[in-house]
């Protein structure tokens, strides 16, 4: 018992892992205990247990298994973690649980799957159940089985997916266990009661007696629709209401809703397809041609036993189906034409959808085929014309099914009529729209009076179920002409249809028809004319008395009109007053008479014909007022136009009686009931004056008022041919322009262009002038309302006449079509013609390109043709294309049958010559216009190819597929090609070409779409797969595309669609859902208030401009396709663009244009404060959160309501990018205007701001960050502080966009939070940015830091918060970070604080590791700064941070001290100057802005701030011995105006712009290639190659994985950079210059170049690497030995140190010191070898001989045995000498080791050469006396060139060339630089003059401690100042004394001016020409050229005169 007291003692979770099997036990139990407790679902708790679970069920020992069941089942219910452990456990339970043979659990491992289950786990769940169906174990596959049975049982095959588990069964029901057998048939019969007969064809194939058994329980089962028993969690308060509904007796109704509640399951779903091409007799296609008919039939028989198949895999199947429709079109043989129908009858049942592509094929030829008597025949043709039509939509076969009609044949027409009937009754009021209506009952009404009475019967019918579809309102326009006793006829076959969808059909109807009446919109054309008494006008206004009600008409396109809409009546608008005026008869004179005489006095109609003019006219006046008194329904209009037109008539002599008479006519049709009978009585007398000069206008206002009475179109014509008919030319001219003028003012509906434009034809080819320019003048009206197309109709006129019709066209671009004046909106309230505009569109639409002649070309596509273009030869092919693009060229617009052509351009598309492909596509896009909308039909068998070419791998193919399909859509609109499963086939390929092209063609399509096929849902996978391809560019169209599919699918669907991905992927993708639901557009409404016709239907989209477009409107069609150009991608398209791509302003009402007048913010008193105190309080959400969520939007906007105007929110919010595009841009131009407003609503415009960084849209981002800047401008100006509730809620989001890929919105958000230090204190900003440095972005971490090292360099330490030391540690940290830009930036971070702060920096930072602090030291000794300077500097730049902002605020910040290589990283934000972007050092910075902006108030402090330290100088005993750094000597005389033009150009090197760095290497290497402009590089080596292996770094890092970058540019930018090294290093002297650390970079940098396998990849690659081999060569070459030697040994020791450092890197390096080693023979007395071997002794120190020993290659000991070796050979024992640098030589390995070496020489001398010695160094020969002197020296020389040493070297030489004054030291000075030899000769002058004291001045001791600083300091700081303020620096100048490193003198600078033309160059000349004359401007003397003054003191005096000349010039 011992054991058990201990684990007694152990806590729960451990008890449950004991191995003991009683510890587990009491574990499970107290762990069942603790489930039971919990009571919150959510309960922290839960989640310790989450490994438990998987253990609790699959325990290993049965009876605690059974324990742990329990405590399972009780987890499962209530944990709300639960879920994750479903797969685990679940697998669990079948595997350990189905296993046992305990009965309870069994029973307990169903409840817990069914628990699952119920938590919302049901895929999961199922997915592992069926796992287990494959399990060997019987037991284990039984209880699968049930649980599955019981699940569907219980949860209802809404949570049971079917189709996996009916897949499985069949397999099942063979297995050799009874059990499982059993099993399987209950689960069968369960299915069966969930979908009934839908599982009959999935089982047909199973055991005859399992079936028959089945069959058998199958009876016995209820009828009623099964409902589920249980529910998941969702839907648990649905399972609530349906027990109450029970409990109050409601089941009937409940039992109603639940009906619904299950899917119907189609049993097309659950088979699997077959595939049959592949099974087809191999000898079909000769057989069906045989000519015996057995043999035919055959064949035909082969294939009706595999379509027999109920379900085909889809595959190309056009040769099968070419075949059978040849056999039904062509066959003698009856029998053999029905079996084909039945093979066809197969195909469409079997492949559904997919057979639709081949219906337009196939249906005329079955129609023309029903000639046939035979009944068998006509069955099976019936059949086959039936399921063909399942498998397409009556729009894509209406053409073929019309042409059909028109047979003269009876029963073909009958059959066609039935035909149309059956089909009729598969659709819906919205698939069965106006448009497609039209044209069938225009065709079956000629039918019902049809000689043949079946042919009337059939067409009865088909009428009669149309108006069962869509109801009496849609089919009565068309009706109009028919009789009473036949429209009864159709009544009554509308009665007996039965629809297939049931009744909702006939329903939807119904409720239309009524839902109008309570509007008060009448019904029907009927219902129209019994209202026309209650309203004053016999026109269509009558229809539409009530504005405000909602659209009553058919929802053609499914959309609901707008409130204020009315009714779409538009069809029965033209045909109601028609009707009604062919019933006014034409009266007879007599009645006229009695008529006319009843309501004129009797004298007026006695005077109508006086001969005397006067009474005539009196007459007329009496008339007229008559009629003005006259009420408009007593008003006789016929009787009163023929008193008028009685003799004289229309030929009165008299023009002011013919004026009256004019006017009369207009105020009858004006005010009475004019109907068409009464305007033929007048029309022609009008015309007939229209060109009369005196009553011309009369006329035309008279047939104006006839127009708004009988509808322009009718008048039109009327007039138009009556006007033709005449002779007279100015009666012509007048009536176009008359017609011009009426279009403008009705509007374009209706109008039949066709009549017009042949009488403008004719008008056109008149001869005289004004006719024709009056035509030409009317066709510019027309082409504002038709557009392009108009141009095609006179395409065959003279070029003369073309032109002008051009020139006018051209006059019209861009307008757009005036809102209609007249017509109907006359008496509608409203103001516009809406009812017309909701329906009539289409009909102008398809009326335009009705117009358009159509050729029928199928004759010219013979067999001929289409064999040529299905040639092997590719020529032959190309001629084919060549004459089919030559038949639709010349054919212009063709009829939609062409013959066999669709199949052979179909294979043109897949052409292996890509020159063929594009010209297929340019015929196929010729195609398309040529066709119009009837290439509708075309789209799955072509349409489809097209978009397989957008996966070719050549750009410029799928431009032009992408091209192509744009022409389809745009005819076709995008219905047809979403439709079916092609598009998502297309989609599921997994080609990125063709991916990203499809994706981006929906993203841009989709918006513009008001609704799309339910198929579109079949796209979501493979969109789903797209999101995670390993292509970046699929990604990111797939994210794109992803809201647009939501926005007609909606989130749940989607979300739904993420069931079947892997669950990593799915969390993915369902955050991705979440991203896109946030920026889902609304859906495109319809065009609600168009105040004229938008054109079109079928009329291609590009030809639509939209008259008046509403802000989210897109112009509607027939088919919702605006052009893609209108809508591209956006969520709705805001502006619609016209024909020409100009933007159309969008007309607003004048409301609107009020509404935006006023200002856009509205200061509330103490609104701010208020939010404030609201927040604190929690009564808001406080502003945070890593993505903003739905309720955080919410909370702004209604925050915002009240103080933002209402137009301005919506744009704000709206969903579409281009509308917060627009309110930034209202919001600029407010900002200026409404301080006060901003100011008020600043917390909340921030807020705003901050949902804009997480847009994805650039344009956005940008625009916003413009804002920002201006508005923090405007804030620093208003001298406004920011609240911490505006900065907290703000700078957080910006400081995430200092991440940003995009260079130039970082540097943007560095100018921001740049000028938020003027408003927000920079103390305060500096936590935040601190935050920011913690992101996982490491270029926001980089840029974080760096903006910190910016504030403290501007404001001090004061800025480090909470304190500068636990700043200053928090920055240390990043020294070690993984990324470069982030090391640096921490590191030139803490330089700058050092530079600030001096060496207090260490002590802040604390302990870093060794690695940090060396990089750390490295870097500060690098950075040229001094702390003395910084106070200094601080002085210096707190001026300009008080300055006025105006100058943009870039200068307020000088970028932070920073070593070379960081001053070429990210520069300090400078968006003024971009060019100036990148810093340069400080003592070569030259802040443009500041200059430029400079008022003198910066310059004029300079002088004297320096003043006071150069007082000092003049006393030699009061020079000051600070403690710092001397100035490097490196930049002493860098500050000519070439040094800082050069210092520009390197600084553009390492741009991140690959064009930046080449150009400015470009200019590099002309100043290399020319020898006398070399020179001006000189002191500016360290400085360019730190540049170019930044660049090479960048290259490395950035450039090589960004996929976007062409390869081409990087190679040329390799180029560049090594040509430019390969020039400088074949320059000595430069190449010298170059220090050990540079180098030891750059050879880094080279030899990972030559290592970078993505370069070998690339074409030009191998010659890159050779290019560097060779540059490698020079560097070792040509560069100080000294410093390259030691480079390489510490990058060997580097390189070997680093674990990530491959073998081969060192390798290289070894091989680079080889080399080095090889040379030595020769180079020994230049190399400095103290240093080489301090090196040396450093390298052992690291890496001691046992740890080189351990290495893998032998190598680098090997090489560091042959170095020294070689070294001991050169020197002999003097080498032992040379140990001065190293600290404890004693202890030194390195001294042990060379001692060695040199006892065993001595031991061996003779010998040649060493073994060790590699390639053996060269023999040292005997060496002269002479030598001997030059052994001394070269030492001497050395000292000089060394640092410690120089003084003592200079003073050996001094005396040496005293004691031997012949001697020559020439030969040792020629090897050095210019710049070594005068330092020399100054240096032998110096100790000349002390020795001999002839001189004051102390001889420098330059130092590198810097313990002294000679006056040279401050001369040198002079020298700065002088040239910023443009003064001469080189006249009588003395060299600088502290200059250590050897380098020559600058050369002159006028020629490097000439040659290098910058920016700076620039100002600085601008500024000189300002100088005051006597200052001398031009630096015309070599700034090096030395010129020895006799006395020091002169030079003092001259320094100080030129003091004062300084500052006489300044005040």
């Amino acid at each position: 018992m011992g054991d058990d007291s201990e684990w007694m003692k152990l806590p729960v979770d451990q008890k449950c892992e004991h191995k003991l099997w009683k510890a587990r036990l009491s574990g499970y139990e107290e762990a069942l205990k603790i489930f039971q407790k919990i009571k919150d679902e959510k309960s922290p708790e839960w989640s310790k247990f989450l490994g438990l679970i998987k253990k609790l069920v699959t325990d290993s020992n049965a009876v605690v298994q059974l324990k742990g069941l329990e405590a399972a089942l009780v987890y499962v219910e209530n944990a709300h973690v639960a879920g994750k452990t479903t797969g685990e456990v679940v697998s669990g339970v079948v595997s350990k649980v189905f296993n046992q043979p305990k009965a309870k659990a069994k029973e307990l491992g169903i409840e817990i799957c069914l628990m699952y289950i119920e938590i919302e786990k049901g895929e999961a769940v199922q997915e592992e159940l069926l796992k287990g169906l494959d399990n060997k174990n019987p037991k284990i596959v039984v209880a699968c089985i049930e649980t599955l049975r019981k699940a569907l049982s219980e949860f209802g095959s809404k949570i049971i997916l079917l189709k996996p588990i009916i897949k499985v069964l069949p397999k099942l029901f063979e297995s050799r266990e009874k059990a499982v057998r059993d099993e399987a048939k209950l689960i069968a019969v369960e299915i069966y009661r969930w979908i009934r007969d839908a599982l009959r064809p999935p089982l047909q194939n199973i055991n005859s007696v399992q079936l028959k058994e089945l069959e058998e329980e199958w009876v016995k089962l209820p009828t009623g629709a099964p409902k589920p028993s249980r529910f998941l969690r969702s839907q648990q308060e649905l399972e609530a209401k349906l027990e109450q509904q029970q409990s109050a007796g409601g089941d009937a109704e409940g039992g109603g809703d639940d009906g619904d509640e299950v899917p119907q399951i189609d049993a097309y779903e659950l088979l699997e397809a077959v595939e049959i091409l592949s099974k087809l007799p191999k000898d079909f296609y000769d057989k069906i041609e045989a000519k015996k008919w057995q043999e035919r039939k055959e064949a035909l028989e082969a294939v009706e036993v595999l379509v027999k198949n109920p379900k085909l895999e889809a595959g190309d199947y056009a040769d099968l189906v070419k075949a059978l429709k040849k056999v039904v079109g062509k066959d003698t043989n009856v029998m053999l034409v029905a079996l084909a129908a039945k093979c066809l009858t197969g195909l469409a049942v079997g492949l559904r959808k997919k057979f639709g592509q081949y219906a337009g094929h196939v249906v005329p030829t079955i129609l023309e085929k029903f000639k046939e008597k035979k009944p068998q025949v006509v069955q099976a043709l019936q059949e086959a014309i039936d399921a063909i039509f399942l498998t397409t939509t009556l729009q894509n076969i209406s053409e073929d099914v019309l042409a059909v009609m028109d047979n003269k044949n009876p029963t073909i027409k009958q059959q066609t009529s039935l035909f149309i009937a059956r089909s009729f009754r598969h659709c819906t009021a919205s698939t069965l729209p106006k448009s497609l209506l039209k044209p069938f009952c225009a065709a079956l009404l000629k039918h019902i009076n049809d000689s043949a009475p079946e042919v009337r019967d059939a067409a009865f019918e088909a009428l009669g179920t149309a108006l069962k579809v869509v109801g009496e309102k849609a089919v009565n326009p068309f009706l109009a002409d028919v009789d009473k006793l036949k429209l009864d006829k159709i009544k009554e076959c509308s009665e007996k249809v039965e629809l297939v969808h049931g009744k909702k059909a006939g329903l939807a109807a119904d409720k239309k028809e009524s839902k109008p009446v309570p509007g008060r919109t009448a019904t029907s054309g009927a219902a129209g004319d019994k209202d026309t008494k209650d309203i004053s006008a016999p026109k269509p206004g009558p229809l539409k008395k009530a504005p405000t009600t909602k659209a009553g008409g058919p929802p053609k396109k499914g959309k609901p009109a707008a409130p204020g809409s009315t009714g779409s009546a538009g069809t029965k608008n033209k045909k109601g007053p028609e009707t009604k005026e062919i019933v006014e008869p034409e009266l007879s004179i007599e009645v006229c008479e009695e008529k006319a005489s009843a309501v004129l006095p009797a004298t007026c109609i006695q005077l109508l014909d006086s001969s005397n003019w006067k009474e005539r006219l009196a007459c007329m006046e009496e008339f007229q007022k008559a009629v003005e008194l006259m009420d408009r329904t007593e008003m006789p209009c016929q009787a009163l136009v023929r008193m008028l037109a009685k003799k004289p008539g229309w030929k009165e002599t008299n023009f002011q009686v013919m004026q009256m008479k004019l006017h009369i006519v207009a105020l009858i049709a004006q005010k009475g009931n004019f109907s068409k009978t009464s305007a033929q009585i007048v029309l022609d007398g009008l015309v007939d004056k229209i060109g009369d000069v005196k009553c011309g206008n009369n006329a035309k206002e008279a047939m104006t008022a006839i127009a708004e009475a009988c509808m322009l179109p009718w008048t039109a014509e009327q007039v138009m041919s009556m006007a033709f008919s005449q002779k007279n030319p100015k009666n012509q001219s007048e009536t176009l322009n008359w017609l011009s003028n009426a279009i403008k003012e009705f509007g374009f509906s209706g109008l039949n262009v066709k009549a017009f434009i042949s009488n403008v034809k004719t008008a056109l080819a008149a001869t005289n002038p004004a006719v024709r320019t009056s035509a030409i003048t009317l066709l510019g009206v027309m082409y504002l309302y038709v557009g392009p197309s108009l141009r095609m109709f006179f395409e065959d006129e003279k070029p003369a006449l073309l032109s002008q019709i051009d020139a006018e066209f051209e006059k019209m671009q861009g307008q757009s079509p005036p809102a209609p004046t007249r017509g109907i909106s006359k008496h509608s309230i409203s103001g516009t013609d809406e009812g017309e505009d909701g329906d009539e569109p289409d009909e102008v639409g398809t009326d335009v390109v009705d117009l358009l002649p159509r050729t029928e070309i199928s004759d010219k596509i013979t067999s001929e043709l289409v064999s040529k273009i299905s040639d092997k030869n590719w020529k032959i092919r190309k001629e084919g294309l060549d004459e089919v693009a030559g038949i639709i060229n010349e054919a212009k617009f063709i009829q939609p049958n062409i013959g066999e052509l669709p199949t052979a351009l179909k294979g043109r598309l897949n052409d292996s010559n890509k020159i063929l492909v594009q010209q297929t596509l340019n015929i196929l896009q010729q195609l398309a216009v040529a066709m119009g909308p009837n290439i509708k039909q075309h789209v799955k068998n072509l349409g489809i190819p097209i978009i397989t070419v957008l996966g070719d791998s050549k750009n410029n193919v799928r431009a032009a597929a992408l091209a192509t399909v744009n022409a389809w859509a745009e005819q076709t609109g995008m219905k047809e090609w979403l439709e079916g499963e092609d598009l998502s086939e297309e989609l599921k390929k997994e080609n990125p070409f063709l991916r990203q092209e499809l994706l981006g063609w929906l993203a841009e399509k989709l918006p513009t779409l008001r609704s799309t096929p339910t198929d579109l849902i079949l796209c979501v996978p493979h969109l789903y797969s797209c999101l995670e391809d390993r292509n970046g560019d699929v990604r990111k169209k797939a994210q794109d595309a992803l809201p647009f599919f939501m926005m007609h699918l909606g989130y749940e669907k989607m979300a739904k669609a993420t069931g079947k991905l892997k669950p990593t992927s799915k969390d993915q993708v369902l955050a991705m859902l979440e991203k896109a639901k946030a920026n889902m557009p609304a859906k495109p409404a319809a065009s609600a208030k168009a105040s004229s016709k938008p054109m079109g239907g079928s009329a291609p989209a590009k030809f639509q401009p939209s008259s008046a477009p509403v802000e989210d409107s897109v112009s509607s069609t027939v088919e919702p396709k605006p052009d893609p150009k209108k809508a591209k991608a956006l969520g709705v398209s805001s502006k619609v663009k016209s024909a020409q791509g100009k933007k159309v302003p969008s007309k607003t009402s004048l409301k609107e244009d009020e509404d935006k007048s006023g200002p856009i913010f509205i200061v509330v008193p103490n609104g701010k404060e208020q939010r404030m105190k609201d927040e604190k309080g929690l009564k808001v959400l406080k502003w945070n959160f890593t993505t903003p969520r739905d309720e955080y939007i919410e909370q702004l906007k209604t925050q915002m309501s009240s103080c933002v105007a209402k137009w301005l929110q919506d744009e704000m919010f709206h969903s579409d990018f281009q509308h917060h595009n627009k309110a930034l841009a209202v919001m600029v131009d407010h900002l200026e205007s409404e301080k006060e407003g901003v100011i008020g609503c600043l917390d909340l415009i921030l807020k705003w701001l901050t949902l804009r960084f997480f847009d994805t849209n650039t344009s956005v981002l940008m625009k916003a960050l413009e804002y920002l800047k201006l508005l923090f401008t405007l804030l620093s100006e208003e001298e406004y502080h920011l609240t911490e509730n505006e900065a907290s809620s703000f700078i957080p989001y910006l400081i995430l966009k200092v991440g940003e890929p995009k260079d130039v919105i970082r540097k943007d958000v560095r100018a921001i939070l740049n000028r938020m230090c003027l408003v927000y204190p920079a103390s305060k900003m500096f936590p935040f940015i601190m935050e920011g440095t913690k992101s996982k972005n490491s270029k926001q971490r980089a840029e974080c830091l760096e903006e910190l090292g910016c504030l403290v360099e501007s404001y001090g330490m004061n800025v480090c918060q909470p304190t500068p030391g636990k700043a200053l540690k928090e920055i240390a940290i990043h020294i070690g970070d993984r990324d470069n830009a982030v090391r640096n930036a921490a590191l030139n971070t803490i330089v700058t604080v050092y530079n600030v702060h001096g060496d207090q920096v260490f002590k802040l930072i604390g302990t870093l590791s060794e690695k940090d602090m060396s990089m750390l030291e490295e870097r500060i000794k690098r950075s040229a700064k001094r702390p003395s300077a910084a106070p200094v500097k601080q002085v210096e730049e707190k001026p300009p941070r008080t300055q006025s902002i105006n100058s943009n605020a870039n200068m307020l910040r000088k970028g932070p001290a920073e070593d070379m290589s960081s001053k070429l990283n990210q520069a300090r934000s400078m968006s003024g100057h971009p060019e100036a972007a990148q810093i340069v050092r400080r003592e070569f910075q030259l802040d443009l802005d500041e200059i430029e902006n400079d008022n003198g108030t910066v310059r004029c402090e300079m002088p004297e701030l320096v003043q006071h330290k150069l007082d000092d100088i003049f006393e030699p005993v009061l020079i000051p011995e600070p403690k710092i750094r001397a100035v490097s000597p490196h930049f002493d005389d860098m500050h000519s105006n070439t040094a800082s033009t050069i210092n520009f150009i390197i600084s553009q090197v390492a741009s991140g712009d690959i064009n930046t760095s080449i150009q400015a290497l470009t200019q590099i290497d002309e100043v290399l290639r020319q020898e006398d402009k070399a020179e001006a590089m000189s002191g500016h080596i360290d400085q360019f190659l730190i540049a170019t292996f930044m660049q090479l770094r960048l290259i490395y890092n950035t450039h090589m994985a960004d996929e976007k970058l062409e390869k081409d540019e990087i190679i040329k930018l390799y180029s560049c950079i090594i040509g430019n090294m390969i020039s400088l290093f074949q320059i000595e002297s430069l190449a010298r210059e170059a220090s050990t650390g540079v180098l030891k970079d750059l050879m880094h940098g080279l030899i990972t170049l030559m290592l970078d396998s993505r370069i070998e990849d690339l074409e030009e690659g191998q010659q890159v690497i050779r290019s560097v081999n060779l540059l490698v060569v020079k560097v070792l070459e040509k560069s100080d030995q000294t410093n390259i030697l030691s480079a390489l040994l510490v990058l060997l020791q580097d390189s070997l140190l680093a674990t990530a450092s491959s073998p081969k890197f060192s390798e290289l390096v070894m091989k680079c010191l080889w080399r080095m080693v090889r040379l030595l023979p020769d180079t020994i007395n230049s190399i400095n070898l103290d240093r080489i071997l301090l090196d040396i002794h450093i390298f052992m120190k690291v890496f001691p001989k046992e740890k080189l020993k351990q290495c893998k290659s032998e190598f680098p000991i090997r090489t560091l045995k042959t170095l020294l070796h070689t070294l001991c050979k050169l020197k002999g024992p003097k080498i032992l000498d040379h140990l001065t640098m190293i600290d404890n030589k004693n202890e030194s390995e390195l001294e042990a080791h060379l001692c060695r070496m040199m006892k065993h020489s001595m031991d061996q001398t003779g010998s040649k050469s060493d073994k060790e010695t590699e390639k053996g160094a060269s023999r040292i020969d005997e060496k002269s006396s002479k030598a001997k002197v030059n052994d001394f020296l070269a030492e001497i020389f050395k000292k000089i060139g060394s640092k410690e040493n120089t003084k003592e070297g200079l003073a050996e030489l001094y005396e040496y060339k005293k004691k031997y004054s012949d001697a020559d030291i020439e030969p040792f000075l020629k090897n050095s630089s210019q710049f070594f030899q005068s330092y020399v000769e100054r240096g032998l002058r110096v100790i000349e003059m002390e020795r001999e004291g002839k001189g004051r001045i102390p001889a420098s001791t330059g130092n590198t401690n810097g313990e002294e600083v000679g006056p040279s300091v401050y001369l040198e700081r002079l020298k700065i100042l002088r040239q910023r303020c443009g003064l001469d620096n080189t006249k009588d100048e003395r060299p600088p004394l502290t200059s250590l490193l050897s380098k020559p003198a600058v050369p002159p600078v006028a020629s490097s001016t000439d040659m290098l033309h910058s920016k700076l160059s620039q100002l600085r000349e601008s500024r000189e020409q300002h100088q005051h004359s006597d200052l001398d401007s031009n630096q015309t003397h070599s700034s090096g050229s030395v010129t020895t003054s006799s006395s020091s003191t002169a030079n003092i005096d001259d320094l100080k005169k030129r003091l004062e000349r300084i500052k006489s010039s300044r005040k």
